[in-house]
């Protein structure tokens, strides 16, 4: 908002101080930038359903050693389970091919 107050945090973080800021006095073009804004809706989902639960079904699968040694291993340097990986992975290559 532009000519608004706003008031600063204290050194301590908890009370305020009276410094007030006057945007007005900003350059002429980010003044008018600002006056000419629209604020944006909300366009996020709330947490609980930013990752949808999808159904999913177990299977048993013989994958080489080289490949699980290789998961295992990237997994492990970025802290994401391997079994993951896989399902990202094979995800991914699903919606690839099914567009």
């Amino acid at each position: 908002m532009v000519g608004s107050l706003v008031l600063d945090y204290g050194v301590k973080g908890e009370e305020y101080m009276n410094n007030q800021i006057n945007y007005e006095s900003a350059p002429d073009e980010i003044s008018k930038a600002i006056t000419a804004s629209t604020e944006i809706a909300d366009f996020l989902p709330p947490p609980e359903l930013l990752i949808p639960k999808e159904e999913t079904t177990k299977i048993t699968i013989a994958l080489s050693k080289k490949s699980i040694d290789f998961l295992k291993d990237v997994s492990k340097k970025i802290n994401v389970p391997y079994q993951q990986m896989i399902k990202k992975i094979l995800d991914t290559y699903t919606e690839h091919y099914t567009k």
